[in-house]
């Protein structure tokens, strides 16, 4: 059972820092080993993601099966439920919904000595978009598909592939397809890892290479993404989930634990904490963490996760609890406290922040809107959620008259002798000359 640290106490100064410097950096080997595998992959094409996927994942699987054909989509169409489709239904109108407010205009400034500048807001040609296999397919992220899909349609993304490892048969699970397919995502392969990573950012014989990849995964995904970005756009170099919970004693601890739960559950990495300035209710959060922790099926790695990563900390009082929460820059943050409305103008650093007691973590990553890909390990103070924005990309406009140049030529030249760029001078002084 956790025990409430005083967050002014020597060991809360402890924790404050572990938190603080929680970014984990590329362990060496498995950069060593992811780039091996990119290598592999650029030099040898399908034949090495073929050979990996089959050592990994489907042993079976032939070059011709890669691909997901029409047929697997119209058999996966007929398996799943009425259920299934009406929620997947309303999770895609809300994401959609959230997701078309952030497109952005192109736009344009005018002078009145006829110059005129802009942006041009334009989509990137092709997006891969990576869903981890979920326990060898028997637990298929939807929600990633998603998440990741519907932005990238808004932003106007004309070619979407998708990859994500097969089942040990070489099949996809039947929802996964299915929820690809309501979102117009119709070029799917089978394959996972880094070496479907290193297939979308060099391209294949049978892989098309592309400009974006998005989507979480293990440390080799990570990896992966790390080692390729530059060459194509990444969404974010993601870690373990997290969550920190602000509570004052209007907070329900069985709604607190369970939520610190919810991210426990996860993997034995994750992070869940409660910064709360009731003692009380500590205690009392600790005791329904142990209640619930025995209902659980994932328990053994929700326990490890909260030995190791869980914390409960006493604050001295609320302005202390949100000052730890803007230093922690927490992933997903939930204020559940009296008037979390009043406490949300001073959140300065949070990849996503839910308010009062009913507003779960779970909500957000399933059919509330908003992206659940988020930045963690405390880039939320230098990072967004994924969003269209991770699609788009924007080219600056500049048309000038002859006025304009005229008004700015002095401007320009005498700028270019300063750095010493004669030529970048006589391409004015050439133009002001001509009559």
């Amino acid at each position: 059972m956790l025990e409430g640290i005083k967050a002014s106490s020597e060991q809360g100064k402890q924790w404050r820092q572990k938190l603080l410097q929680r970014f984990v950096e590329a362990d060496p080997e498995c950069s060593k080993i992811v780039a091996d595998i990119i290598h592999a992959v650029r030099t040898r094409g399908n034949k090495a993601v073929l050979e990996y996927t089959r050592q990994f994942d489907a042993p079976e699987l032939q070059l011709e099966q890669m691909k997901v054909t029409e047929e697997e989509f119209d058999r996966a169409a007929a398996e799943v439920s009425d259920e299934f489709m009406e929620t997947l239904h309303l999770a895609i109108q809300r994401i959609t919904t959230f997701h078309e407010r952030e497109m952005e205009d192109s736009w344009m400034l005018t002078r009145e000595d006829g110059a005129i500048t802009g942006r041009m807001v334009r989509p990137v040609d092709s997006a891969g978009l990576y869903v981890p296999g979920g326990q060898g397919g028997t637990t298929p992220l939807v929600s990633s598909v998603l998440m990741n899909g519907i932005p990238s349609a808004i932003a106007g993304v004309e070619h979407r592939i998708l990859v994500t490892p097969p089942g040990r048969d070489g099949s996809i699970n039947a929802a996964l397809l299915v929820a690809a397919k309501e979102i117009g995502i119709t070029e799917v392969y089978k394959t996972g890892s880094a070496w479907a990573i290193a297939a979308l950012a060099y391209g294949t014989e049978s892989i098309p290479r592309v400009d974006v990849i998005v989507g979480p995964g293990n440390q080799y995904v990570t990896e992966a993404k790390r080692q390729v970005m530059g060459r194509v756009r990444i969404d974010m170099i993601a870690g373990p989930s997290e969550v920190l919970i602000v509570a004052d004693e209007s907070g329900d601890p069985a709604f607190i634990a369970a939520d610190m739960l919810a991210q426990a559950e996860h993997d034995s990495q994750a992070s869940a904490l409660l910064v709360t300035t009731s003692k009380k209710l500590g205690s009392l959060v600790a005791e329904e963490l142990e209640k619930q922790l025995q209902k659980l099926p994932r328990k053994d790695i929700a326990r490890q996760a909260l030995d190791n990563h869980g914390l409960i900390m006493i604050a001295d009082d609320l302005d202390q609890a949100i000052e730890l929460a803007n230093e922690i820059a927490i992933e997903h943050l939930e204020l559940q406290v009296e008037d979390p409305w009043l406490v949300l103008p001073r959140i300065r650093h949070a990849g996503a922040v839910f308010l009062g007691n009913y507003t779960p973590e779970a909500a957000g990553d399933y059919v509330a809107g908003p992206n659940h890909v988020l930045p963690t390990m405390g880039t939320a103070r230098i990072s967004s959620a994924l969003g269209v924005e991770t699609f788009l990309k924007k080219s600056s406009i500049i048309s000038y008259s002859r006025q304009a140049l005229l008004d700015d030529a002095d401007h320009i030249q005498r700028l270019a002798a300063l750095e010493g760029l004669t030529a970048h001078g006589q391409s004015v002084a050439i133009r002001v000359a001509k009559g």
